[in-house]
């Protein structure tokens, strides 16, 4: 049975009022056209579904157990519409990003207060951990949005990836290794100083140990920390070389509390970037955010 949804509507808005009359008015539309549409309703039912008496209409015993179905149809239909406008309009909603630790800390946070001021009631949810494991649950529904230190590599046909913002990587130290400043090094001499990095599986490790590939090089560093923020505390009271972004790091290099190295080879920038599952829509909420990021 193929029925058209106007007249269910029709038939509720009807049940509801008990008057053809007031339905109509309701409805917007013409008594006669109120009237021709639920007899061509109960002829495609092949039952009665109104008795007319002399205030209106009352539903028949049919009609009635019918009226419990379609009451609670119609109902849910327009708690559904009532959820998709406020989802649209972010009056509700969630977004799960997954980021590092220090990508929240050094570019995220400023654009979630202002997501935040302007749709205070989603849910942000955060999940921190290395990005091998958060595109895995991009792939998976488990993240909407993945944003990191994007490397030189082919993300996978079902990855898409919105660039942001250039930035650009170097070597620091203390003024514990004030003789080092004003030398210039290749890679390989640096390599025989006590190097602090971030771990293997990091996108920012993997970046420089390409870096240093490509330039005849294998580092092995004395510490390996998780997070740039214990790299740089740990460069900063002199425990050794550390890998650190010159823009993260501006006020230490303002402040004379870090000192660049200068390296003959020239670190390519990179990009922060936002990853995206082409095999999963992205929500309003995630959209917004985007917005918000690339403007």
């Amino acid at each position: 049975m193929n029925i058209d949804f106007e007249l269910y509507r029709i038939f509720y808005v009807v049940a509801n009022n008990g008057n053809i009359t007031k339905a109509s008015e309701e409805l917007n539309i013409s008594q006669p056209a109120v009237t021709k549409s639920i007899k061509n309703l109960e002829e495609q039912l092949g039952g009665t579904l109104f008795v007319r008496t002399k205030r209106g209409v009352i539903l028949t015993e049919e009609g009635k157990e019918f009226y419990k179905y379609i009451k609670q149809a119609i109902e849910y239909i327009n708690n559904a519409e009532n959820k998709f406008t406020d989802l649209i309009n972010l009056d509700t909603g969630s977004i799960r990003i997954g980021i590092s630790t220090t990508l929240t800390k050094e570019f995220l946070l400023p654009y979630l207060e202002e997501f935040h001021e302007k749709y205070p009631k989603i849910d942000i949810q955060i999940d921190t951990n290395v990005s091998t494991e958060l595109l895995s649950k991009l792939r998976n529904g488990l993240l909407d949005i993945v944003i990191l230190h994007m490397i030189d590599k082919n993300y996978s046909d079902d990855i898409e990836i919105i660039k942001c913002k250039k930035v650009t990587d170097c070597f620091a130290v203390n003024k514990k290794y004030k003789e080092l400043i004003d030398k210039e090094f290749s890679i390989n001499e640096l390599s025989n100083y006590p190097l602090i990095l971030q771990p293997k599986g990091s996108n920012t490790r993997k970046f420089l140990d390409d870096f240093a590939r490509e330039n005849n090089t294998v580092l092995n560093p004395t510490m390996e920390l998780a997070g740039y923020t214990l790299v740089v505390e740990f460069t900063k009271i002199g425990l050794g070389i550390g890998y650190v972004n010159e823009d993260y790091s501006k006020v230490l290099f303002d402040n004379k509390e870090l000192f660049k190295i200068n390296l003959k080879e020239k670190i390519p920038s990179r990009y922060i970037g936002i990853a995206l599952s082409k095999n999963h829509i992205p929500n309003f909420s995630t959209k917004k955010l985007i917005e918000i990021i690339t403007k």
